[in-house]
């Protein structure tokens, strides 16, 4: 995908530029890429506005999408450093030049961390765009793009920009809750629309070979987990209650995700040892297809201090892996249905993340009760209720919007 640095006045104006940090592994810019592409799928002149676009998964940007690489020299090298909140701060400028000059319909903020540039560059462009965040996870956990502020700071802030958009969109009841909470925005005022995540893609690349001696034919059951090797995850807890589990039951321990910073993989590698787990335990870092993980582990688990909607939940289910997970704040308990569909334990608490794997990996799985619930969180579903919380048509045969 070539970026362009910054491109030329369009000749068709964007109906939805999607902003955010760039193309990395997490959930949100995950779903992001696949609103991208189902967007221009549908008709949609979509742009795919980033401070960074060396990100990981940058190349996964559909080829029908046009991509824009902010310019400015702060924003780039904060960018080249892998230094999220400072590179979102200095692209603020040229994303509201980009605004004014290409005046897209919509301005979808994707990530909590791009909500607060994403206002500012918004106030000051003067464009006739409509300003959408898209919330992921709970403000109050780690408050919209204000990560690095006080707390006491960042609650005010997003008290101010917040209720200031055109378009609120929450990733779940728990999210909606927690941001009127936080905000005081009207409840009327958020669209409550679920992650699109589950489509024919996920079951065909869940049969595709896997080059893991662990996941060969007689070898211990596998306990899977996915995601950034961040606090929010709390992998030292999933670690903890591995160590715990061991004795009971011969199985290994397999966690998928990028470190931002090596030292915390080597952290996370220290406590396996400590714990005496740390020839069952490995970090294969970011895989290109973690289904292929999922049809194949005995089951996954969730250690999250705090969520938005868990796509790597929905995932495992539609992949017919079992689940476990901590009853974070945030839309785990939504997944699971309030453990009709897998076990949700308290943040934190090991002994019972434990308790919970071991009945996973002694019961036998309804794989297809798994499969259907995973179903209620579709592409199609998500994307339309996201075009209609953005007043826009299901597709443009149904007429471009004014």
């Amino acid at each position: 995908m070539a970026f362009l640095p910054p491109p030329p006045q369009s000749k068709t104006r964007p109906d939805i530029a999607i902003f955010l940090y760039g193309a990395t592994s997490g959930g949100a810019p995950r779903r992001a890429l696949t609103l991208a592409r189902e967007f221009a799928k549908r008709g949609f002149e979509v742009d795919w506005v980033v401070a960074n676009p060396d990100a990981p998964l940058a190349e996964r940007v559909p080829e029908n999408v046009r991509a824009v690489a902010l310019d400015g020299v702060v924003s780039k090298w904060a960018a080249l450093r892998r230094r999220k909140p400072l590179a979102l701060r200095a692209a603020i400028p040229a994303l509201g030049r980009y605004l004014s000059r290409e005046n897209p319909r919509v301005l979808l903020s994707a990530a909590n961390s791009a909500h607060f540039s994403a206002f500012l560059a918004h106030r000051i462009s003067r464009s006739g765009t409509k300003l959408a965040l898209r919330i992921c996870t709970h403000l109050s956990g780690g408050t919209a793009g204000t990560s690095r502020a006080p707390r006491p700071v960042a609650r005010a802030l997003a008290r101010l920009f917040v209720p200031r958009a055109d378009f609120v969109i929450a990733g779940s009841q728990s999210v909606a809750s927690d941001l009127v909470a936080l905000t005081g925005i009207a409840r009327e005022r958020v669209s409550m629309v679920y992650n699109p995540v589950v489509d024919a893609t996920v079951a065909e690349r869940a049969r595709e070979a896997l080059d893991h001696p662990w996941f060969a034919a007689g070898e211990p059951p596998v306990v899977l987990s996915a995601g950034r090797l961040v606090a929010q995850k709390d992998y030292p807890t999933l670690l903890r209650a591995f160590a715990a589990l061991r004795p009971k039951l011969s199985a290994r321990l397999v966690i998928l995700g990028e470190a931002k910073k090596p030292e915390r993989r080597q952290r996370l590698l220290d406590v396996a040892k400590e714990l005496g787990v740390a020839d069952d335990v490995d970090f294969p870092g970011l895989v290109a297809n973690p289904y292929a993980y999922m049809a194949r582990a005995r089951v996954f688990a969730l250690s999250s201090a705090f969520e938005g909607l868990p796509g790597v939940l929905i995932e495992a289910m539609a992949c017919g892996c079992p689940v476990v997970s901590t009853d974070s704040p945030g839309g785990s308990s939504e997944v699971l249905d309030g453990g009709r569909h897998g076990e949700l334990v308290p943040v934190g608490d090991a002994e019972a993340l434990a308790g919970a794997l071991e009945r996973s990996l002694t019961s036998e799985p309804d794989r297809k009760a798994l499969r259907e619930r995973a179903g209620a969180f579709s592409v199609d579903a998500g994307v339309a209720a996201t075009l209609s919380a953005l007043d826009l048509p299901p597709s443009l045969s149904s007429g471009r919007p004014s």
